[in-house]
């Protein structure tokens, strides 16, 4: 971190996981400055976060560079402009209601001026480091059908996005081991990735463990079944399957001969944060679909809660060590 920037944290985030990002966000009021990177997929994502009365600006990703610099720009002069005010008043007044003097010509004079211009100009650069700068950039669904370009799309905005970020949370599952070497791939990048873990500090392995809480959950709740097939649904799985199921060339995990041979029952995952009638809905006719029965499941906010926590935290504690 050099000069007066403010801290970046960026966020590259699945469409399928934009539930439980919009929540964090909303929930979290001491940000400086909101950033969505816009593209086809961000529009639904921007509407969740105003419906939660977010904050929000949004640019190409070509832009956000131009805008970050923009923003440090005014931030420096206004803690400047504070700094010069503060330090003038207070001198000022010191010295007139002592003496009858030039103050400007006797404000020369005190060699601790220099001092105080830096003790305030250090308080006022902590305090505005304290509110980092999230920028988030959602990628399309149709990636999870090909492993390999989803693994490509996510480095190369990874590479993009380092240029003008102090940390980048990968807001994803392992989704069939495409991350796994990710950081070990990116172990030279100049700023530090994230991801998103459990409280055994492993990557998920995708977002319905995030949705379950963790990788030892989903496991539970598999070995649960008792060797029935189950399909575990989110509000965005369920609103969002019939559009997977169109972009992934009829894949086993969509194809209909498929499911209803192998799988038995439908998962419904609460998370608590979704419009319920929308979601019983969807829910409903994805098992008519497919021939199942539903049971229903609480699922947690926690994975994505504390991850992106940790992200942040860690961004604005390098922040203030530099």
């Amino acid at each position: 971190m050099n000069g007066e920037r403010m801290p970046v944290l960026s966020i590259i985030a699945c469409e399928m996981l934009e539930d439980e990002l919009a929540y964090v966000l909303s929930e979290d009021h001491d940000l400086s400055q909101l950033i969505i990177v816009e593209n086809r997929q961000s529009f639904r994502f921007v509407r969740k976060l105003k419906s939660r009365n977010c904050q929000l600006r949004l640019f190409p990703l070509e832009k956000v560079p131009i805008f970050l610099k923009e923003a440090n720009n005014s931030v420096y002069n206004s803690i400047s402009n504070s700094i010069s005010n503060s330090v003038y008043n207070s001198v000022y007044n010191s010295v007139y209601n002592s003496v009858s003097l030039n103050p400007l010509k006797l404000l020369l004079k005190f060699p601790f001026f220099g001092r105080i211009s830096y003790n305030i100009r250090g308080k006022s650069k902590e305090k505005n480091k304290e509110k980092p700068i999230v920028v988030v950039n959602t990628l399309k669904l149709g990636l999870h059908a090909d492993c390999e370009l989803l693994r490509s799309e996510i480095y190369q905005h990874i590479k993009k996005m380092a240029v003008f970020s102090d940390g980048i949370l990968i807001f994803y599952g392992n989704c069939g081991h495409s991350l796994r070497n990710t950081e070990e791939e990116f172990k030279d990048l100049p700023c530090s990735l994230y991801f998103l873990k459990d409280e055994k500090g492993e990557i998920v392995d995708d977002c319905i463990s995030v949705a379950l809480g963790g990788n030892d959950n989903y496991a539970e709740v598999m070995q649960g079944g008792n060797g029935t097939g189950m399909i575990y649904l989110t509000p965005m799985w369920a609103s969002s399957w019939k559009q997977m199921r169109k972009e992934s060339n009829n894949i086993s995990d969509f194809n209909e001969s498929f499911l209803k041979k192998h799988y038995k029952k439908v998962v419904k995952i609460n998370n608590g944060i979704s419009l319920e009638n929308e979601f019983d809905k969807n829910v409903l006719n994805y098992a008519r679909t497919f021939d199942m029965s539903i049971t229903e499941m609480e699922g947690s906010m926690e994975i994505a809660s504390k991850s992106y926590l940790n992200a942040k935290n860690s961004v604005c504690k390098r922040a203030l060590s530099d």
